[in-house]
């Protein structure tokens, strides 16, 4: 009887432990979500050619931007009169210099790498300006409405109102090139002038989220304004954001090339590919590679951050228009 009772209590904790519910943890479930999501990103840029190309330019760009002491040859700033002008290597040039040299005898090729670090810090510097200041604006303007809107609204009209270039053109000309640090104030005019694409697409964004129910569910729980921008609708338009701020950083990077190609950019002796194109221009019909090789690299670099940028629409915000 005894053992009848003891198999019996056996078979009744084997059988609670069986059906004993298993709980996932969220943070189990957020970082299986997570690594879904990665793959998904990942597999989607093998497969996307357009995806793929923006990636390995850009990602070209980071690499000699952040090695740029370890992989160029020479010193960009050291002259060498006696070999001014050589062809690329190609052309019966010299070894030592593989894309040739400029009117000073400088390595174009570390100059070519060494530029590279401004494009990138001013692309990146200038949209993040831009995206801190149109960001908030739009925030602002799509949340409050009202008054605030009309204003920010009408501001964002009359900025639009003057190219962009022309705007960056007046504020360094008045500013003056070699006032302070001229690679600081770049950031800042071209971020100061950019701001407004951002500003537009997030009020835009705003306007269309704010009427979900989901917002209007936690503006009834009464949580604050800035915790409904903050948490519930900044995050749910984050997507465009991105896809946007990837875009920009091309402008950034041909308006600075611009202002540096007219001298008021960043001023010697640090290298910008604007400068070097402008150097070059006078010996185009001798030597040829002084200008073209500082113009095939601003657009590789402004191509890769537009193929980069169509791919992360395609993927985080299908219906985005630009």
């Amino acid at each position: 009887m005894a053992d009848t009772t003891d198999t019996t209590n056996t078979t009744l904790q084997t059988s609670e432990q069986s059906t004993t519910p298993t709980t996932t943890t969220p943070t189990t479930s957020s970082s299986r979500h997570n690594r879904w999501v990665g793959r998904r990103v990942v597999l989607s840029l093998i497969r996307s050619p357009v995806g793929m190309t923006g990636f390995l330019l850009v990602g070209t760009l980071v690499v000699l931007a952040i090695f740029a002491p370890l992989i160029a040859p020479h010193d960009p700033t050291e002259f060498n009169l006696r070999a001014r002008r050589l062809p690329p290597v190609w052309l019966d040039g010299d070894p030592n210099f593989l894309l040739g040299t400029d009117q000073l005898g400088r390595d174009l090729l570390s100059r070519l790498i060494f530029g590279s670090r401004v494009s990138l810090i001013v692309g990146a510097g200038g949209v993040i300006v831009s995206m801190l200041i149109g960001i908030s604006l739009g925030l602002a303007s799509g949340f409050t409405g009202g008054i605030v809107d009309a204003v920010i609204s009408r501001t964002i009209d009359t900025f639009m109102a003057v190219p962009f270039i022309v705007l960056a053109l007046a504020v360094v000309g008045i500013l003056g090139p070699g006032s302070g640090d001229s690679l600081l104030i770049l950031i800042i005019v071209l971020g100061m002038t950019g701001w407004v694409t951002f500003a537009r697409v997030v009020r835009a964004e705003v306007l269309s989220v704010k009427e979900l129910e989901y917002v209007e569910a936690v503006r009834a729980l009464g949580q604050s304004h800035m915790s409904i921008l903050l948490r519930h609708v900044l995050p749910n338009i984050s997507a465009s954001i991105i896809v946007l701020g990837t875009l920009q950083v091309a402008t950034v990077i041909i308006a600075e090339s611009s202002l540096s190609f007219l001298g008021l950019g960043v001023q010697p002796p640090s290298v910008t590919w604007g400068t070097m194109l402008a150097d070059g221009r006078d010996y185009l019909a001798t030597s040829w590679w002084l200008a073209t090789f500082p113009g095939i690299a601003i657009t590789l670099t402004s191509l890769g951050m537009i193929l980069l940028g169509d791919w992360l629409r395609d993927v985080l915000d299908p219906k985005m228009t630009l």
